[in-house]
């Protein structure tokens, strides 16, 4: 495969994660390899240019205009990878002059606020171009504090920090300080070929750095660094081909753009048009193979509109909601509590707020009206968990942060026969976690045991159980919605260490109650529905590790 039809095949990769940027990455490693562009048997070869440089330099220090640097003789097995006969490895202090400078104290005001455009590590960016900054210097701070003076076409190399690595060519004079290592190249070494090499070599110059909180590349690592020079020629060639290829990697990154945004904006017609009449000639716009509505998106869309009754037809003959919370209220009612009640959870609302407005025969309740018994579950510290022990412990990280019931990591715990039947966990139990970090706490679920064996639950998870029929996914489908979402936020409290939804009071939160087989038609359809979302879900994943794998393919291809 050529470099040419890799670029016409994108439309392959398109889907890979950072596919433009790894075309981008691509080009330069190319370039520095010789692979980029042709070998010319014409060209001066790149050993004598070498040695032209050499002279060159040599002829600049007895001059005393720069400074002799130790780069160590270069030795052939220093080489990172081959390159071209007609190239020859040397080392980066042996092609220009290198230099940094250092910042003066900030006590002495003259040294500051004056003509000299003083350029720092984070205004580097792989910039072809570099001018201006918020910070000048006066003719003093650059004599007495040793800045460095850098003049236009000067290769400018971050050396501190975040910024190890970050590149950039001066288009006017400016000074640096200690955290930036200036170049100017010597006659033979074009700047823009050597600013491709400096980009293509970040991770390396990564690996090589030293420190802690703040890593930095010395001056000595930088001169020493092996740099693959070409024949001056060629160095024009590869140049003006990275450009070439630059500018179609940024058009194709505007057309993936402009494409993402225009499935944006059909994907967000397609959510608002079944929004609005959730049938199922409109569902179908949902799942358009032209573009892909993320699955979160539709998650959320599809539990909007259960929870407000646009999921399914209401029917005339349902028995009304009123009539459940009624039957509900006439059955005796316990609450176990296996901590006190703090003073913090504050008192119950007395007063309903609906948050929307809900069709006919649905009814809003406060939460408090509907479980038959609440309760939070047994104290085990970490010290008393574990592998060994005799019964499965529920913990807040069992419920997935989208819904549903994680067992992978499932801890243990001895316990009583008696702490086992009270605290054991049955199918259809409604889960709540009461203590977290703020953007986790609230999660609930409904348990589904795996297997007869006992599942304890936790102190920090509230268990609901309610009449007979009553179905639990709808109220989970309720707190897991984004109109439910931000009303338990409101509810939050933050402690020292941790977030909480005290059940005083959860125990007032609004819930839109459906009538009894209108809830059990909700289920069936959001799960039809979620179980198309999660098949959606694998078929983008698996698109993308496609597209992924074509790429590496393709790179390992042109990388040979």
């Amino acid at each position: 495969m050529t470099i040419e039809t890799f670029f016409e095949k994108f439309d392959l990769f398109a889907d890979a994660p950072d596919a433009v940027a790894k075309m981008r990455e691509l080009v330069l490693n190319l370039a520095v390899q010789g692979k980029l562009s042709y070998q010319d048997l014409n060209d001066e070869s790149a050993h004598t240019l070498l040695g032209r440089i050499k002279k060159t330099k040599e002829r600049l220090v007895s001059e005393r205009k720069i400074k002799r640097q130790d780069t160590n003789t270069y030795l052939e097995n220093d080489a990172p990878y081959p390159v071209p006969d007609s190239w020859v490895w040397t080392r980066l202090g042996e092609i220009g002059d290198w230099g940094s400078g250092s910042t003066p104290a900030r006590g002495n005001p003259e040294y500051y606020d004056g003509g000299i455009i003083w350029l720092k590590s984070g205004e580097l960016n792989d910039n072809q171009a570099l001018t201006g900054s918020e910070e000048t210097v006066s003719e003093l701070a650059v004599k007495t504090c040793s800045f460095r003076r850098n003049q236009p076409g000067d290769i400018l190399l971050a050396m501190y920090g975040a910024t190890i690595g970050k590149v950039a060519i001066l288009a006017e004079p400016a000074v640096t300080n200690q955290a930036v290592c200036g170049c100017t190249p010597f006659e033979g070494v074009l700047n823009r070929y050597l600013f491709n090499f400096l980009v293509s070599q970040r991770s390396r110059f990564h690996a090589v750095s030293e420190g802690g909180a703040q890593p930095n590349i010395s001056k000595v690592k930088i001169v020493t660094f092996p740099f693959p020079l070409p024949p001056l020629a060629e160095q024009k060639r590869i140049v003006a081909k990275v450009d070439e290829l630059t500018a179609l990697c940024d058009r194709l990154a505007q057309q993936q753009e402009e494409r993402e945004t225009r499935h944006a904006a059909l994907a967000r017609a397609s959510l608002s048009r079944f929004s609005a009449a959730p049938t199922v000639s409109n569902l179908q716009f949902l799942f358009h193979p032209s573009y892909a509505i993320p699955p979160a998106d539709l998650r959320k869309s599809i539990l909007t509109l259960a929870v407000q009754g646009k999921l399914v037809p209401q029917d005339p003959n349902d028995e009304p909601a009123i009539k459940l919370l009624e039957k509900i209220d006439r059955e005796p009612k316990r609450v176990i509590r296996t901590r006190a009640v703090e003073d913090s959870e504050g008192k119950t609302p007395s007063e309903l707020q609906p948050p929307f407005k809900i069709p006919e025969g649905w009814k809003w309740t406060q939460f408090r009206r509907l479980p038959l018994q609440t309760s939070v579950g047994i104290d085990r510290g970490r010290s008393m968990q574990g592998p060994d022990k005799a019964v499965g412990y529920f913990k807040m990280n069992n419920i997935r942060n989208s819904g549903g019931v994680d067992l992978s990591d499932l801890t243990r715990i001895d316990a009583t026969s008696e702490e086992v039947e009270t605290f054991a966990l049955a199918d259809g139990d409604f889960l709540f976690n009461t203590r977290n970090s703020r953007e986790l706490v609230g999660k609930t679920c409904v348990f589904r045991p795996p297997s007869t064996d006992p599942v304890l639950y936790n102190n920090n998870i509230l268990r609901a159980k309610f009449i007979e029929g009553f179905s639990p996914d709808f109220l989970d489908y309720w707190f897991r919605s984004p109109q439910g979402s931000a009303g338990l936020e409101k509810l939050k409290s933050n402690t020292t260490n941790v977030c909480a939804i005290y059940q005083g009071k959860l125990s007032g939160f609004p819930c839109p109650i459906p009538p009894l087989a209108e809830q059990r038609r909700i289920v069936a359809k959001v799960n039809e529905l979620m179980v198309l979302v999660d098949a959606l879900e694998t078929h983008l994943a698996s698109a993308r590790a496609t597209a992924a794998s074509l790429l590496t393919a393709a790179l390992v291809e042109l990388t040979r």
